[in-house]
């Protein structure tokens, strides 16, 4: 373990000074670039950028931090699966369209499922998804999204494809306009 650490530490100092003297030489070519235009694809100038860099060049094994000095949620990064490997799912759209809210009136009210209208839970209204069914509703115009569980039916407007609660409008921001488009996928 000490071995690692060591090697670890090494590597971050090293990671270190090639940062600062890429500043350094990024600083330097500019002012060079200045006085005689060079273009980057020139084999002269990555010659010498190679030669200048070549004191600095890191091994595969260096470049990686051992576990241990790595923060939780990089070990979670890392260990996340990717796009095309085994264990990764996309999110399955269910529709996109125009999104509402329920106002305060409804409050108390039961739901289509039976269960009364909570305006500060996040909940939804949708025309044919089953009750329990939890949706990602992500507001189109500003990237932002809220997990919601159906439990009513509508909206009975042909222009909506869905009626949030007031908290779940206010999490995506569509409480001032009083609706907005957005995308329905399926939530995990």
């Amino acid at each position: 373990m000490v071995g690692k650490s060591n090697r670890s530490a090494t590597a971050h100092r090293r990671l270190t000074a090639v940062a600062g003297i890429g500043l350094a030489v990024a600083a330097l070519t500019v002012a060079v670039a200045a006085e005689a235009p060079a273009r980057a694809d020139e084999p002269n100038v990555r010659a010498a950028f190679t030669q200048a860099f070549a004191p600095f060049a890191l091994t595969e094994t260096e470049t990686r931090l051992a576990p241990e000095t790595l923060t939780a949620a990089q070990a979670r990064f890392d260990e996340a699966p990717v796009a095309g490997e085994q264990g990764f799912e996309t999110p399955r759209i269910i529709g996109s369209g125009k999104a509402s809210y329920y106002g305060s009136g409804f409050s108390g009210r039961r739901t289509a499922s039976g269960e009364r209208f909570n305006p500060s839970e996040l909940t939804a209204a949708h025309r044919t998804l089953p009750f329990g069914t939890r949706v990602r509703v992500t507001n189109q115009s500003n990237g932002r999204s809220v997990v919601v569980r159906i439990n009513d039916r509508g909206p009975f407007h042909h222009s909506r494809v869905i009626d949030l609660s007031h908290e779940a409008a206010s999490q995506i921001g569509i409480v001032r306009q009083g609706h907005g488009q957005v995308e329905i996928a399926a939530a995990s």
